[in-house]
């Protein structure tokens, strides 16, 4: 790797930027000499590390991929050259250097820069993401379009090594050499994603760095690489040798793109000089770069797990934030307990082993864990292959990442109607990481497949329960929990069910007011009831409802159904079809998320911006009955 500057910790300070303070567009950028781009990209590196102690959020990706942004602004004609970044991650000194720099201390914040590239907030933003392995499909559909329309407009998709795992990112190189389009894919190759990257792409990728092929002739590419005239014959000739030195019967030839790699991503340089080479050539054309996650930072390139993202540096600080329980730490503790007891268990995760707290687990039962890398659909697929044998998996995944499996679920799982338990994470709103990552929709896609059931525990101590029950039922089923802690209402040790299906009373009321709560949003109920007299209760379930309950019920003066997930399809939509279908007529309040998409922010703002908080809650309530008097 280059020598660059090395910061071993984060700025408290505004640093001196003199030469990147100057800089409002990537055009300014393309008036400096060549020369300048290594000062430029050391103060990317020093501002990002302010920037982000203040804001928190993505540190790692950022850090790996300043030279590679200072070259791809530098070489090609951005905004009208059009950049797709996949997943976004690394997106932030890509922000810095298109007119976004002061704002970027207030990204993920309310009112800020979104976390990940948006088609909204700037034309430098060719393609919004926040999901992985997008970048090359995105990117080969505007290459497309500018072949139809006989534009000049060149197109890169930078992707990770972990994100090239995904079944999506394949289809999209097939197609993309089937179509000769004009396109350059950058394999950004850090050998991570979230946590560390697994499979054989990895494994082929690490071979392929530790030959002595390629160890033997980094001199000699390097050489290569001076300065050419801008010739594009001349180009491919230095492409030719350098795929004879380092990478023989590539993968990529073999796909059918024109293969240049492995190349060092912190040689600014070097960069340059292959970029300009490159960006000419028609067909489809892959650059292999070779980058280090957290790279100019000595603490995160120690620990590029930890620093994948970080908190406020002094909210870090602060004495009073004790730490709780999160749900996924019930969830990790639980599925050590049951694998204990139930030698058939075993667990599946889509390279989500840090976030889904699946890190004890992996250890204690190293046989029995499969992380799959960056891979929804196949991690449904296998996990119903797994069911097929008696095996009894869990699926750990994020809502918003469940959504990219859906047809598994349907048709692997459901249709068959195997005995697969999907332990669903980030269910609701999560806060700065915006829409792309709400899990707002899985009740929705979940509750109408036939034999599924569908769990939303209000506490910790009832995550814990409700695992336990849908685990033991044989079949498909699912407990979504949100990101964080709750009450703080901590377990006991059981790992015994309850029943399925049935509701607890968690406070009765003398008024004529039911509110029938699930998941997160009891807590918010059983305050708002206490100003209404209302009766509250933990539905437990979404699917199958508590249908004795709900017919007791009935006759209330005002039923109210309180959830975080849209309301369009969400519990509420359950229990007005239930009502529907016995022919009874009731007074239904359904309180949950609008049909739009909610901009990222403060988790407790934006459940109050939706009326979902207490006095939201109450308010709401309070319009109803004054709209409707009784009869």
């Amino acid at each position: 790797m280059s020598r660059i500057k090395l910061f071993d910790k984060i700025p408290e300070e505004k640093p001196n930027t003199p030469l990147l303070s100057n800089l409002s567009s990537p055009f300014e950028l393309r008036q400096l000499d060549r020369g300048q781009l290594s000062q430029i990209a050391d103060e990317v590196r020093e501002y990002l590390l302010y920037s982000v102690g203040i804001s928190g959020g993505h540190l790692g990706a950022g850090l790996g991929v300043v030279e590679l942004t200072v070259a791809l602004h530098f070489c090609f004609d951005t905004p009208f050259d059009q950049l797709v970044w996949d997943v976004g991650h690394q997106a932030y000194p890509h922000k810095i250097l298109t007119g976004r720099r002061d704002q970027l201390p207030t990204i993920r914040k309310e009112g800020g820069l979104a976390a990940f590239p948006d088609r909204g907030e700037s034309p430098y933003d060719a393609f919004g993401v926040g999901h992985s392995s997008t970048s090359i499909s995105a990117a080969l559909g505007m290459a497309i379009d500018a072949r139809l329309n006989q534009s000049s407009r060149r197109h890169v998709a930078v992707i990770g090594d972990g994100a090239l795992t995904a079944g999506l990112a394949f289809e999209a190189l097939n197609h993309a050499a089937s179509e000769k389009a004009n396109l350059l894919v950058i394999l950004n190759d850090n050998d991570m994603s979230i946590s560390r990257n697994v499979g054989g792409i990895r494994d082929y990728l690490a071979k392929l760095l530790s030959s002595k092929a390629y160890t033997r002739s980094r001199d000699e590419a390097r050489k290569l690489l001076e300065p050419l005239p801008p010739l594009a014959h001349l180009a491919k000739k230095t492409e030719e040798h350098l795929k004879g030195m380092v990478s023989p019967a590539s993968l990529f030839e073999e796909i059918g793109f024109n293969y240049i790699g492995p190349v060092d991503g912190h040689d600014l340089q070097g960069l340059v000089t292959t970029i300009n080479n490159m960006k000419d050539l028609s067909g489809p054309q892959f650059l292999h770069v070779v980058t280090q996650k957290g790279r100019g930072f000595s603490p995160a390139e120690a620990d590029p797990i930890k620093y994948h993202a970080i908190g406020k540096i002094k909210a870090k600080n602060d004495s009073r934030n004790v730490p709780k329980l999160t749900y996924s730490n019930i969830f990790g503790q639980w599925l050590c307990d049951m694998a204990e007891i139930d030698t058939r268990l075993v667990a599946i995760t889509p390279a989500m082993q840090e976030g889904s707290d699946l890190t004890n687990f992996s250890k204690q039962f190293p046989n029995r864990y499969f992380d799959v890398a960056i891979a929804e659909q196949h991690a449904v697929c296998i996990a119903a292959g797994l069911a097929t044998q008696k095996t009894k998996p869990v699926v750990a995944i994020y809502s918003t990442f469940l959504q990219r499996a859906y047809d598994q679920v349907v048709h692997d799982v459901c249709v068959q109607g195997l005995d697969v338990t999907f332990a669903i994470d980030r269910a609701g709103l999560v806060g700065e990481d915006g829409p792309t990552h709400a899990g707002v929709y899985d009740i929705a896609y979940l509750r109408a497949l036939p034999s599924m059931i569908i769990a939303t525990p209000s506490t910790e101590a009832e995550c814990r329960l409700l695992l336990s029950t849908c685990y033991h039922y044989p079949g498909p089923s699912a407990v979504r929990y949100p990101r964080g802690h709750g009450t703080g209402e901590r377990p006991d040790s059981s790992l015994d069910p309850v029943e399925i299906g049935q509701a607890v009373c968690r406070r009765e009321g003398a008024a004529q007011i039911t509110i029938l709560a699930f998941g997160s949003r009891v807590a918010a109920a059983l305050d708002a009831a206490e100003y209404l007299d209302a009766s509250v209760y933990d539905m437990r379930f979404v699917k199958p409802l508590d249908a004795k309950l709900l017919g007791k019920v009935a006759h209330t003066q005002l039923i109210v159904t309180v959830e975080e997930h849209q309301r369009m399809g969400g519990a509420g939509s359950a229990v007005g079809e239930f009502y529907a279908d016995i022919g009874m007529p009731v007074n239904l309040l359904s309180l949950g998320l609008p049909d739009r998409f909610e901009a990222h922010g403060n988790p407790e703002n934006m459940l109050k911006r939706v009326g979902l908080d207490a006095e939201g809650i109450q308010e709401a309530i309070k319009t109803r009955l004054s709209q409707r008097p009784c009869s």
